[in-house]
């Protein structure tokens, strides 16, 4: 099975968690204020961020690799990336984690997310890395769905109206074979130092680009008496685009 629930009950799914964990909370400090929805599969991470007067939510992608899960302290739910059961602008941070590599309409849940997530929140995305080994080995949910390249990333990110603030990569431990067991932080050390782009994952934290669907332009004079349209600026109403092609991906 490659489900996420089962993964993260394996030996190397505690220690993969143990260290995306560490790396989760040096964007985002244990403590942070403010509500934290984890979207995909996020169950794992959220304690990091649990307090009781801010307590996260859940909310699980209808997905083959996110579908199963261990009951959560009744705050999680199942969710369509079409259509996400929330009002706009409800949440100060948002996880996205084993979401967008395995979604059939990567514009629209990244949209979805746009609408809401506060106009000053953070979004800190997961993704497998295409560089790096995970991506590649089918026995864990970073081995499903479509890896990225951090050219990729940043380009879904702007189409949906996110600017990429801060990229790290994570994961340097094997996702085959023989699990490290004590010097897993060394080995992570050593990646990131070594070969920073290798990483199975990729980690980006990015913020709204609130003015990025306004169209720098100059100035036009406009003869007198000449009626004008309403123009149409950025509407928190989903707007699918197409998506980048291939060829851009590159």
């Amino acid at each position: 099975m490659h489900t996420a629930a089962h993964f993260y009950a394996t030996h190397r799914g505690r220690v993969a968690a143990r260290l995306l964990g560490q790396r989760m909370t040096a964007f985002w400090p244990e403590g942070t204020q403010g509500r934290t929805l984890g979207l995909g599969y996020a169950l794992p991470f959220l304690p990091l961020w649990e307090r009781e007067d801010a307590p996260c939510f859940s909310a699980r992608l209808d997905t083959h690799v996110t579908r199963a899960a261990p009951p959560w302290q009744g705050r999680d739910c199942m969710a369509s990336g079409l259509q996400l059961p929330f009002d706009d602008l409800k949440f100060d941070r948002i996880l996205l984690i084993h979401a967008l590599e395995v979604s059939e309409d990567k514009n629209s849940l990244l949209r979805q997310v746009w609408k809401i997530l506060r106009d000053d929140g953070r979004l800190l995305l997961v993704v497998p890395n295409r560089a790096g080994l995970w991506a590649h080995a089918d026995n864990s949910p970073f081995g499903q769905g479509t890896p990225f390249s951090r050219r990729q990333i940043s380009r879904w990110l702007a189409d949906a109206c996110f600017r990429a603030e801060r990229h790290e990569d994570a994961l340097y431990i094997p996702p085959a074979g023989p699990c490290p067991t004590a010097p897993v932080g060394m080995v992570e050390w050593t990646g990131r130092n070594l070969f920073p782009r290798l990483g199975g994952v990729c980690l980006i934290e990015a913020v709204k680009d609130i003015y990025a669907g306004v169209p720098s332009r100059p100035a036009v004079v406009v003869p007198g008496g000449l009626r004008l349209g309403a123009a149409r600026v950025f509407s928190r109403s989903l707007t699918r685009r197409p998506p980048p092609t291939d060829a851009q991906n590159t």
